[in-house]
């Protein structure tokens, strides 16, 4: 990178430039980033690998198809996720080249190699990016963007396998595991789950699945276990087999999060739906095949009345009250009531709640549906029994409470509570409006925590706990432990549980993710989650007590992150 005196005299005026050319809009939804939420949205995206055109600006910097393709792939592994597969902006800034082509090469490679106050990272001083590879980026967002290509209902029919078809199935249990207490542990960088028995501690199977799996959901019967890749690719498990094993699969995009099952009564196992990431669509299956039926466009207005081209499916729940399910679009802000009664004539009613949406959970009685708007710094409430917003509460900076903790507070009763990215609060919000009608859909009480980059918060109606991680921490000492607060002693505050250090693991990040409780509520595993080319536990935890109970170890525990208890997954409990 050549020191210009354009550079210099750039360097010295760059936070007033860069957040004035590229932070003014909405800067509030971006504003001082945290190191967690930058470390969150930067995940890399399965589009780097995906073929796309180069489409050659006269205006813009030449590149040769090497550098753009080159280009393409760092865009995609640690851009994309802010910035939006078009790059027309998401949770970051646009950066199409109606902006970028106005500010010149130069300017944009003091942007990329210095960072902003509106958050955008510093590629370049942090050595994320050579010198080189930020002249190569600093050209490449001022061409025109390349658009993945769209995924038909035909793309997706070449790609489904039905491997055992329903025939051919087992037609009662054929294994003596506690179904129940199965944990479907999520092998991130291995694209592969292992199924956990939750008695024994001992790995049943290890099956192979789409890549970086996002979440696992299981039919309502509890039979099936449906798990979707980052990479679109969902696998369905039938857990009465001898050894349970992928019976199909189905790719349903190129890049995905969500994937749900039908549980409103007279529906069980029979409808499953997807929502992807790229292309910004839902699908809805057969539930014991996999079998695409129906493609839903998710393109189209925000919350703010402004057209937006790929909103992202964060997130879907079933309901208990419809043959109805709760699809989340990111970048509008939209919630889509789908009802499945008649995919001819499918019925979507919208509501407008508020961007961006990611995760949620259901309240204790399973008919409020909370999801984090998280870079509003919002929690969204859905009447799933009346279909329509029960309110829109401000909680604090970027909101991911997984699925939410539920429990009783001694003074403001039942709460549904969120950790953040972005600060050390934890908010308890109010969900009983029959009997604690003036805490309804109000922070009650919000708790200091061990600092931000919590992901997830999890109790469970036996415990008396709440457990909260901070996995993206880039404290170690934090990171690696986990707080718990006694529910019903909360003005205490809470003990840290050296988690990491109980795994006796060697070298390594060892960030500790994700509480989960067992069927019976009285344990609590946690995954220390290091490289992959380091050693990795599962640590179990002795709710009661808060003592050390087992520490599950083995080669195949690659990257273990998210793990999901089949009885609490199957019931919403949380």
């Amino acid at each position: 990178m050549k020191k210009t005196g354009f550079i210099i005299s750039a360097l010295a005026l760059m936070p007033l430039a860069v957040s004035t050319a590229f932070a003014a809009d909405d800067q509030s939804q971006h504003k001082n980033l945290p190191a967690a939420e930058s470390a969150y949205q930067a995940g890399g995206s399965p589009l780097a690998s995906v073929e796309m055109h180069q489409d050659i600006n006269p205006k813009a910097p030449a590149m040769s198809k090497a550098e753009f393709d080159k280009a393409r792939q760092i865009y995609f592994e640690r851009c994309a996720g802010c910035h939006g597969v078009l790059r027309k902006g998401a949770t970051g800034k646009p950066l199409t080249p109606e902006k970028t082509l106005a500010n010149g090469t130069d300017y944009l490679k003091v942007f990329i190699k210095y960072g902003s106050p509106a958050g955008m990272p510093n590629w370049g001083t942090s050595g994320e990016l050579t010198d080189d590879e930020v002249d190569l980026m600093a050209r490449y967002i001022q061409q025109t963007p390349p658009q993945p290509p769209e995924y038909s209902l035909k793309d997706m029919q070449a790609s489904w396998k039905d491997i055992i078809p329903v025939a051919q199935r087992p037609t009662k249990k054929m294994n003596n595991y506690n179904i129940a207490n199965i944990f479907s542990t999520t092998l991130r960088d291995s694209g592969e789950v292992a199924l956990v028995d939750g008695d024994t501690k001992q790995i049943i199977n290890i099956v192979k699945t789409g890549y970086a799996v996002h979440i696992s959901r299981m039919s309502a019967s509890g039979r099936y276990l449906y798990v979707i890749g980052r990479d679109a690719k969902i696998n369905l498990i039938d857990l009465w087999m001898a050894k349970p094993d992928n019976v199909a699969e189905i790719k349903v995009g190129l890049e995905a999060r969500s994937v749900e099952t039908s549980k409103y009564k007279g529906f069980e196992d029979k409808i499953a739906i997807a929502g992807t990431y790229w292309p910004p669509q839902f699908v809805i299956m057969e539930g014991d095949t996999l079998k695409p039926m129906k493609i839903v466009s998710t393109r189209g207005m925000t919350v703010d009345n402004e057209y937006h081209p790929e909103p992202r499916v964060a997130s879907i729940v079933a309901s208990h009250f419809h043959p109805e399910f709760v699809v989340n679009a990111k970048e509008t802000g939209k919630i889509m009531m789908v009802n499945y009664k008649d995919l001819n004539n499918l019925k979507v009613t919208t509501l407008d709640a508020a961007k961006f949406l990611h995760d949620g959970g259901f309240d204790s009685t399973g008919r409020y549906f909370l999801v984090a708007a998280n870079a509003s710094n919002k929690i969204a409430v859905v009447d799933t029994k009346e279909d329509k917003m029960a309110a829109i509460v401000d909680v604090g900076k970027i909101p991911h409470p997984g699925r939410g903790a539920n429990f009783v507070h001694p003074k403001f009763g039942p709460v549904w509570s969120t950790g953040h990215l972005g600060d050390e609060s934890i908010s308890l919000i109010g969900t009983d409006p029959v009997k604690h009608k003036a805490q309804a859909w109000k922070v009650v009480a919000t708790l200091k925590g061990q600092g931000g980059g919590s992901l997830f918060i999890k109790t469970h109606p036996k415990s008396k706990n709440l457990w909260v991680d901070t996995a993206l921490n880039p404290d170690p000492k934090i990171s690696q432990s986990v707080a718990v607060y006694d529910i019903n002693n909360l003005d205490k505050g809470y003990e840290v549980l050296p988690i990491a250090e109980w795994a006796g693991l060697g070298e390594g990040a060892k960030r500790v993710v994700q509480p989960e409780f067992n069927k019976a509520g009285d344990e609590v595993w946690f995954s220390v989650w290091s490289a992959k080319n380091q050693e990795s536990a599962i640590v179990v935890v002795d709710d009661k007590t808060r003592k050390l109970k087992a520490v599950i170890k083995d080669p195949r525990l690659i990257t273990p992150t998210g793990k999901f208890n089949v009885n609490n997954t199957q019931n919403d409990i949380y």
